[in-house]
């Protein structure tokens, strides 16, 4: 079974269409990584992953900082 990229592309499309947020972030987090390739350093993982909890915890943050 041979798809064109386009037949790929809509495909994709079609099964991300009901994903939650948090799992279309993770999705373009994989997608990001693979455009990028294995040049991307282990530490720049490390800070994107701290970058992401220190978003998804903005509130808390906020809170701490204001008491």
């Amino acid at each position: 079974m041979t798809s064109t990229a386009a037949t790929l592309r809509d495909q994709i499309l079609e099964e991300i269409n009901d994903l939650p947020v948090k799992a279309l972030a993770e999705v373009l987090t994989y997608v990001q990584r693979l455009r990028n390739g294995p040049n991307v350093a282990p530490h720049d993982e490390v800070w994107q992953a701290h970058l992401e909890s220190e978003k998804e915890r903005e509130e808390v943050y906020r809170r701490l900082a204001g008491s």
